[in-house]
């Protein structure tokens, strides 16, 4: 009982105070300054690679969780003709993935600020309760990074994303960008129209991350099929560090859920 005792006054303070400190670092990776801290964040670039072909080149710049640049070099295969489009000087474009995932992590944080060092834990299911709850933020945090959004190809079609090129996105071309693991994705989508005579086999594809040739589509009053599918990507180092950050905290909280657990399994009448 006095180990038990010691366990809620003592450790699972140290604890808490650990998993503060590794999430304030995962949130600073996010590197947005909080609301009326000094200091813009600085812009990053990337260069976008592919395995295999050279069809899709470019460079994104990502300021914090907005994608602020987008220069993309397209080589057609039909006739080799190259295209290039860059995002409009005023425009950029959020990645909603990023900007979820560091709520999230804010969310644990503020969880944990809420029970400061003079807190008194009573009972063990008072911690289990705060683990619990830390636990569902941080996987959520992680799970916006890890999976990104199914969409249908008129989903694309009708997004923003779209309108933010200059020169303007050619009417066969469609384009996609989101966050995998610790990747910044590019996916373009190049689509022929299909002839009125060719759609009595007409199916539409459903949700999907990644479409591939063949898919077929309706969008305004056109049906289209996808002939080609380039995606390339790049490494966000920073993502990668949250990602760590995020699984080394789910550990420290499952393990203390495991201390307390022990104990209460100790007494037949559970003190909590």
């Amino acid at each position: 009982e006095e180990e038990f005792k010691w366990l809620l006054q003592e450790e699972v303070h140290a604890v808490l105070k650990q998993l503060q400190d590794i999430l304030t670092e995962a949130s600073h990776r996010f590197a947005l300054p909080a609301s009326g801290s000094a200091g813009a964040v600085k812009q990053e670039n990337f260069v976008l690679t592919t395995s295999g072909t050279d069809q899709v080149k470019g460079v994104l710049t990502l300021q914090g969780d907005a994608l602020c640049q987008a220069d993309v070099n397209l080589k057609m295969p039909r006739n080799n003709q190259l295209l290039h489009f860059a995002f409009r000087e005023d425009k950029q474009w959020k990645l909603q993935q990023i900007q979820d995932a560091r709520n999230h992590v804010n969310q644990a944080i503020y969880l944990l600020m809420n029970r400061d060092v003079n807190y008194q834990f009573k009972t063990g299911s008072e911690v289990l309760k705060l683990m619990d709850a830390v636990m569902l933020q941080l996987s959520r945090a992680r799970n916006r990074l890890t999976t990104p959004a199914t969409l249908t190809l008129p989903e694309i079609a009708s997004s923003g994303l779209t309108k933010m090129f200059t020169p303007a996105l050619p009417p066969d071309i469609l384009v996609n960008f989101y966050i995998n693991l610790n990747k910044l994705c590019l996916t373009v989508y190049q689509l022929h129209v299909l002839q009125p005579s060719t759609t009595k086999n007409f199916k539409p594809a459903g949700g999907s991350i990644l479409h591939n040739p063949g898919a077929m589509f309706e969008f305004g009053n056109q049906r289209y099929e996808v002939s080609h599918v380039h995606k390339v990507e790049c490494v966000v180092p920073w993502l990668n560090d949250a990602l760590v950050f995020f699984t080394v905290s789910l550990q420290l909280c499952q393990q203390l859920k495991d201390k307390i657990s022990v104990f209460s399994s100790y007494w037949n009448y559970r003190p909590y």
